[in-house]
């Protein structure tokens, strides 16, 4: 399953009252994408050498993948 997939299902399942509109779901998703989108990246170190930092950076690109719909999420 992808990020996108599971957010919009999600948001299908709310209370939230949505216009009857094609693509209000992903009109909601949007904002919260972007929110979680920048706040990973902003916890991307600067170049580093250390293995840390490259575990790191290498997690936030995995997480930033999902997030895009890019990569699958872990089963």
């Amino acid at each position: 399953m992808k990020f996108p997939d599971l957010l919009i299902a999600a948001i299908q399942r709310s209370e939230i009252p949505l216009r009857f509109e094609p693509g209000a779901e992903e009109a909601v998703a949007k904002p919260i994408t972007d929110l979680l989108r920048a706040w990973v990246a902003a916890r991307i170190a600067p170049d580093s050498d250390s293995e840390f930092d490259c575990g790191y950076g290498a997690l936030a690109a995995q997480l930033l993948a999902e997030l895009d719909g890019d990569a699958d999420l872990p089963e």
